[in-house]
């Protein structure tokens, strides 16, 4: 009987250095703390940061009812917008942006200003994506996620198109949009912002799952690069489950197989991917 770990799985470096962040801020200042909206994706570790004080804010409008103090931009980043009027709040604004995001941000910005119209492979509900969408000067923006979405859109040939990522896209899928839009005519730019991460996770659960007779995927529901992570496992191995703790998983389901696979998301803190791996082994 094996079981195999992925070893990309858990924390990215971005998801790592927001947490810290916020732990630290929560244990060395006296004043309020406060992310706009979830640090991460984790209704864990979100919970253990409000047990320390650390307030969730979803709207800037609360900032005006609430004792001034710290407020920590998220990993998902935000937009231009909503930057400039945190600023304008009187807190001290501290940036946990993925610096992958981060630079996005600037690409949007720096070819919507030279008249191209930007195009993003990714959720447009997500948080980063409508963060991305934020930043994009003064043109026209579209979000896609499958090939009709590229169908779709209202441009014509020779426009100037600058085609960027959300970080944390199917890369296999981006590959085959830029196919199909590169095909369109248009003047395009194309931009693989699929971090570096996200892709070596991506090619790990591919090859573990395909080698995987039960393949368990970690992480958390609203976790996007989680989701691509069951995605791409269940491809590779039929008996995929997506849980968020050990408790979500019933044990018996994966007794008499002879291979395990484990992955998890950016968000999934090691503890949790721990404990899933040694109950396995217990079980099995």
């Amino acid at each position: 009987m094996k079981v195999t770990v992925a070893k990309s799985a858990g924390f990215c470096f971005g998801v790592s250095r927001a947490v810290n962040m916020v732990y630290e801020q929560a244990k060395q200042t006296k004043e309020p703390v406060y992310t706009y909206g979830p640090i991460i994706h984790n209704e864990e570790v979100v919970r253990d940061l409000t047990d320390r004080g650390v307030q969730v804010i979803q709207d800037l409008q609360e900032l005006n009812q609430l004792p001034k103090g710290k407020i920590i931009i998220r990993s998902h980043g935000i937009s231009k917008k909503e930057q400039e009027a945190m600023e304008s709040c009187g807190f001290e604004i501290l940036d946990a942006t993925c610096p992958f995001v981060r630079k996005i941000h600037r690409l949007v910005a720096k070819y919507s200003k030279e008249g191209y119209q930007v195009v993003i492979a990714g959720n447009a509900s997500h948080p980063e994506v409508r963060g991305i969408l934020g930043w994009v000067e003064n043109m026209p923006a579209y979000t896609v996620m499958e090939p009709e979405d590229i169908q779709n859109l209202p441009l014509k040939e020779r426009e100037k198109v600058c085609f960027v990522a959300q970080t944390t896209f199917n890369y296999n899928k981006f590959q085959e949009l830029v196919e199909i839009i590169s095909k369109k005519g248009y003047d395009i730019i194309v931009l693989d912002t699929i971090c570096n991460a996200t892709e070596e996770r991506q090619a790990e659960a591919r090859e573990v799952a395909g080698h995987s007779d039960v393949m368990i995927v970690i992480g958390d529901k609203h976790s996007s690069n989680t989701q691509k992570l069951y995605e791409i496992s269940k491809m590779e191995c039929a008996n995929t489950y997506y849980i968020q703790t050990s408790k979500d998983l019933d044990y018996r389901q994966i007794q008499s197989v002879n291979n395990v696979g484990i992955t998890a998301g950016a968000s999934t803190p090691n503890y949790i991917i721990e404990e899933v791996s040694k109950n396995v082994r217990n079980e099995l």
